[in-house]
């Protein structure tokens, strides 16, 4: 059973009503994420709220709200923004990404999300972790965040966003579609030389050649974090 709470150096995390954890490779996007000069800052299917409390954390100048359509994460997600060192700057709005658009919000510097993926698995019992875990067209489609950005981008933004890379590959059609496209690329392995486990690519405005660097999470034929990754976790994770 995962914990009922996760503890960071500078941020507790509860999440026993969330349905997705905490987990490594959202901690790796919210760590990677360029946050740095934005004013206004957007999570989008926030859940416990992490990826906002790691943005905040890093750019202690910028507005920083979040989406979540699960009424009972999104409270929860609230309860842990009021118990961070940042309450007064982060915001969590419990409405589809949708019903947030129609209200028109100002334009965000830096777009964050970690959406559903699972596009044809077996699906969970468990309804509220379908729903985090799976693309649905009553969820959080893929040409649904690629159209929010391109219409609440500021001109300079960017979107941010962490999938499996044949998910990358459908969202990255999605992103064109709404001429967003990829600038840069961060490819998560468990060990260098291991096949890729996950993408973080960062869209932009302007067509251009994505530039790619690659990150392993352990040391080769270890269990000890690579030092790479020890330095870019070193200022959330409690161990490093």
């Amino acid at each position: 059973m995962a914990n009922s709470y996760f503890q960071f150096k500078q941020f507790r995390v509860e999440q026993d009503r969330c349905a997705m954890k905490v987990c490594t490779d959202a901690c790796v996007l919210g760590a990677a994420a360029d946050v740095a000069g934005a004013t206004r800052v957007l999570d989008i299917g926030t859940g416990t709220g992490l990826l906002a409390l790691m943005a905040a954390q890093r750019n202690l100048g910028a507005t920083i709200e979040a989406v979540e359509l699960d009424e009972v994460a999104a409270t929860q997600a609230a309860e842990n923004f009021a118990a961070s060192p940042w309450a007064e700057r982060l915001m969590v709005h419990a409405q589809s990404l949708l019903a947030f658009a129609n209200t028109q919000p100002a334009p965000f510097d830096r777009i964050l999300c970690n959406p559903p993926f699972f596009r044809n698995a077996l699906r969970s019992p468990d309804a509220a972790r379908t729903t985090a875990r799976h693309t649905a067209p009553d969820t959080l489609p893929f040409e649904e965040i690629a159209a929010f950005a391109q219409q609440f981008l500021t001109s300079a933004g960017q979107l941010i966003v962490l999938l499996p890379p044949p998910e990358m590959q459908h969202f990255e059609r999605a992103a064109n579609a709404a001429q967003l496209y990829p600038k840069q690329r961060l490819v998560l392995h468990h060990r260098a030389g291991s096949k890729p486990l996950r993408h973080i690519t960062m869209f932009g405005r302007q067509p251009q050649a994505a530039a790619q660097t690659n990150l392993a999470i352990y040391a080769s034929d270890t269990n000890v974090y690579s030092a790479e990754f020890q330095r870019l976790l070193r200022d959330f994770y409690l161990h490093l």
